[in-house]
């Protein structure tokens, strides 16, 4: 069973850093392409991040570009999200995701795996 368990989420100020982190426990965790999406209250899951199995690609939404940069260590089976310059609209819960494949699928909402999330709000 696959085991994503986010944290790093909490109560920024706008135009503030946080960084999330994914950990994951699976024996094959570096063969497989992973991602962030994230629920904003009352709204539906949006796609923020992914990146393929080795690290070496990365895809963001464009909300994300130039603020936002993902990346993973897989020794230490591990995923972070570092988000800069953070903005009120960026408040939801940010949830880590599995791709069924190494590399990131045009779809990119076809996840098979979804954590619990972590609370990222931004306000003054």
């Amino acid at each position: 069973q696959v085991q994503l368990v986010e944290s790093g989420g909490g109560l920024m100020q706008p135009g503030g850093s946080l960084k999330l982190s994914c950990a994951a426990a699976e024996f094959a965790y570096s063969n497989y392409a992973l991602g962030w999406v994230r629920q904003a209250p009352g709204k539906g899951v949006e796609w923020v991040s992914a990146i393929n199995y080795s690290g070496s690609r990365q895809r963001y939404a464009d909300f994300a570009k130039g603020r936002f940069t993902i990346s993973r260590n897989n020794g230490q089976n591990v995923m972070w999200l570092q988000m800069n310059d953070l903005k009120v609209e960026d408040t939801a819960v940010y949830y880590c995701v599995k791709y069924s494949r190494g590399q990131v699928p045009d779809d990119r909402y076809e996840y098979h795996a979804k954590g619990r999330g972590t609370q990222v709000t931004v306000s003054t």
